[in-house]
């Protein structure tokens, strides 16, 4: 069907959801290009002012990953932490959360791009620390990280997500990169969220796809863990929903120390103290680190039931 019929059901006052056959078969011309830059503008800015149910997020992902460019399996369940958000007012602390995980003998991608000029990237932080892009294409080794570009994965992603430049809002995309799953094989996606509303529709949407994704609040977008006040983590494994961490009710007791300033430098400098045991890790990355290490366990023991019951204990 034709861009244009999409349109007349989303784009309107009246605006009807899309079957999550018709989400899949948009996003696919979307992302092979078979879309003027207008009728481009106007999906994005229908999808912004409806906003999109989980029928609709779970179309859009399947078809995204029915083109995706993806990591060959290792054999470990491989970590993937989407970095889009980047940081504006805290440091962006997920090149740090990956080298952790990585000492666990965790295989760990990273992939984003730059969306936001004044931010900084974990990119930029993963540069200083000697962290490359790599290809798609390469293995992920055991208690490594890795950095994929966006437009790796999939060019025409790479297109829609900079469409936000041209017309300054978020768009479906932002929400698809957050919960796919870019490898070839068994992975936990660590998606975040910024509002309640994107927390339930992104939790309906990995139960509709039977994700293996850990949930949370994220850090100004980004999928860690706030350095200052442990977020609810949910965890979705064969299918089910477990609440593993509960929201903190109050400030930690004691903060770790954070760098003064958000640039590259100084988060990198930062990160190598933590690395090196010259300054104390945040404890609610530390216990985000648990949960991930023991989900990939569980991952790895599928077909046990005790295995996620272990999970909430």
């Amino acid at each position: 069907m034709p861009i244009s019929a999409y349109l007349k059901k989303i784009a309107r006052g009246n605006a009807r959801a899309l079957e999550r056959a018709e989400a899949a078969d948009l996003m696919g011309q979307l992302l092979d290009g078979h879309c003027t830059d207008l009728e481009v503008g106007a999906f994005c800015t229908a999808m912004r002012a409806k906003g999109e149910t989980p029928d609709e997020l779970a179309g859009f992902l399947d078809a995204l990953h029915a083109r995706l460019h993806k990591a060959p399996r290792g054999d470990r369940p491989v970590v993937v932490l989407p970095s889009y958000n980047g940081a504006r007012k805290l440091p962006v602390l997920t090149p740090l959360l990956a080298l952790m995980l990585a000492r666990k003998g965790l295989p760990v991608m990273i992939h984003g791009t730059h969306t936001e000029d004044e931010r900084v990237t974990s990119r930029q932080v993963l540069a200083r620390l000697g962290v490359l892009p790599q290809p798609v294409s390469q293995p992920i080794a055991n208690g490594s990280v890795h950095f994929v570009p966006t437009e790796n994965l999939h060019p025409g992603l790479k297109r829609l997500l900079d469409v936000r430049r041209a017309i300054g809002v978020r768009n479906s995309a932002h929400s698809l990169v957050k919960l796919m799953n870019p490898v070839d094989g068994p992975a936990l996606v660590v998606g975040s969220y910024t509002h309640q509303k994107y927390c339930d529709t992104m939790a309906a949407a990995c139960q509709l796809i039977g994700a293996r994704a850990l949930l949370l609040h994220g850090t100004e977008g980004e999928p860690v863990a706030d350095a200052r006040r442990t977020p609810r983590m949910d965890l979705f494994l064969s299918g089910q929903l477990r609440q593993v961490q509960p929201l903190q009710s109050g400030p930690l007791a004691a903060l770790a120390p954070l760098p003064g300033q958000i640039n590259p430098v100084a988060t990198a400098n930062y990160i190598e103290a933590v690395q090196c045991g010259q300054a104390p890790a945040p404890e609610p990355i530390v216990l985000q680190v648990e949960h991930i290490v023991r989900a990939c366990k569980a991952i790895e023991a599928e077909g046990d039931p005790s295995s996620l019951q272990r999970l909430s204990a």
